[in-house]
């Protein structure tokens, strides 16, 4: 008996001694000297020499200079992996795909062809055609109230702008509040749509933006203000222009670039995303540097035919390129981008 449970428990201590001590120190060993970069997360540097994230995944980018990656159901937070869900019907879905396409959008064929499509989202916009219907806004918030909830949470200064109009405006407030009697006290959000009534009356043409202008001290600041034109026109009202202009035939978006993965977290956009988004960043680059778009898009062209890379060596799969690592080289050839 006593035999028995003797070497039941060197076999016990033999095996976690095996696993839970050789065998990982083995790994790391292996993995530290073989693999030190990938062992370590593939952490990579910025130009000031300090950590700017991981090869391995994805973080945003919004500045036009950068290329941007998949769009991520858990805004790239890494402790919340896990995809969207959304159904094809939704029109959240239709929603976030249009932000992704509207800065972006060129016309496929006709006499525009080629011809980025944002101008004429903007022009259309700003016309008076409704014949005394509430603007585009007010039709907007009132379609789509989670749409319009979700513009006053995107940042404080969204809801502060929000608080400011319920302030000026209490019989509105009070006319709210009587038809929602289940919500006497409201919050910011919850006065979106009278909130983008009355701004659609009382500015028609107009919406909201986030501006950054200099301050007198030279420093840039950053406020909410009505605009007439911008990316934040073309993206919010892309998709009710695309309903009036079904006949209009635009260049196909590649998936990746308006499907999020099923992590959130894919750091690799496909060849085709990045091309795509050349032009913009060549622009913006261009812009920044008081140079010729066309030199400047050749070089990151040449960066990112770099970059590319297929799996297995190019036997399966389409080129990727890490977004991260492409930017880090952006940001290495051309300096910091313009406040």
């Amino acid at each position: 008996m006593f035999r028995h449970f003797a070497k039941s428990l060197w076999l016990l201590v033999s095996v976690v001694v095996i696993v839970c001590g050789l065998y990982p120190a083995v790994l790391w060993v292996i993995g530290q000297t073989v693999f030190p970069f990938q062992a370590n997360g593939s952490m990579v540097a910025g130009p000031d020499g300090k950590f700017v994230g991981s090869l391995l995944i994805a973080q945003p980018f919004t500045k036009d200079e950068y290329f941007q990656p998949r769009p991520s159901a858990v805004s790239y937070d890494a402790s919340a992996s896990g995809s969207s869900s959304l159904a094809p019907s939704s029109y959240a879905l239709r929603d976030r795909v249009a932000r992704a396409i509207a800065p972006l959008a060129r016309y496929a064929s006709g006499p525009q062809q080629g011809k980025e499509v944002g101008p004429d989202v903007e022009r259309w916009f700003r016309v008076d055609r409704f014949q005394g219907q509430p603007h585009l806004v007010a039709q907007w918030a009132q379609a789509h109230n989670s749409l319009a909830q979700a513009w006053v949470n995107a940042s404080t200064a969204h809801g502060a702008y929000v608080d400011a109009w319920a302030k000026a405006h209490p019989q509105q407030v009070a006319a709210w509040v009587k038809d929602n009697p289940g919500t006497p006290n409201p919050k910011a959000a919850d006065l979106a749509v009278p909130f983008f009534v009355d701004f659609s009356q009382s500015l028609p043409g107009m919406f909201l933006a986030d501006v950054t202008r200099t301050g007198a001290d030279g420093k840039p600041t950053t406020a909410v203000e009505p605009v007439r034109e911008g990316s934040d026109i073309q993206s919010v009202f892309f998709e009710m222009w695309r309903q009036e202009h079904p006949e209009a035939q635009l260049a196909p978006a590649p998936a990746d670039m308006v499907m999020a993965s099923g992590s959130g977290l894919d750091p690799d956009i496909t060849l085709a995303n990045a091309l795509f988004q050349l032009d913009r960043v060549a622009s913006a680059w261009a812009r920044d540097t008081k140079r010729e778009a066309a030199p400047v898009r050749a070089e990151i062209l040449d960066l990112l035919q770099q970059q590319a890379r297929a799996p297995l060596g190019g036997l399966a799969g389409e080129p990727m390129v890490n977004v991260l690592a492409i930017n880090l080289e952006l940001r290495k050839r051309y300096g910091a981008p313009a406040a």
